[in-house]
């Protein structure tokens, strides 16, 4: 979550944390929430995750906005890995643009 912080997020930032199922942390945040995005690593268990996650908050009739990480995913792939590796991407895009 500080890496999200860092980039400026920090309304209706959740984590998952420990000792909750999938289903049961969905649950919670569908009282609360009718739509959400899901931000987990780009690794294969980042991607298990996020799928089981859209499955869980489908299923309790939360819309998913998949569109936000899968556009991370394709700009960042090859030098991110990590939700904490955005911030210094994105200083290092900066300071790229500036350069130029």
């Amino acid at each position: 979550m500080e890496a999200l912080k860092r980039l400026g997020v920090s309304k209706n930032v959740t984590s998952m944390g420990k000792g909750r199922s999938i289903f049961t942390f969905c649950e919670d945040l569908a009282k609360r929430h009718k739509k959400v995005v899901i931000l987990t690593d780009w690794d294969r268990k980042g991607g298990k995750l996020a799928r089981a996650l859209k499955e869980a908050f489908g299923a309790n009739g939360v819309k998913v906005v998949e569109d936000i990480r899968t556009k991370l995913v394709i700009l960042s792939k090859k030098e991110v890995k990590d939700i904490e590796s955005l911030p210094t991407f994105i200083e290092n895009l900066k300071a790229t643009t500036r350069r130029d």
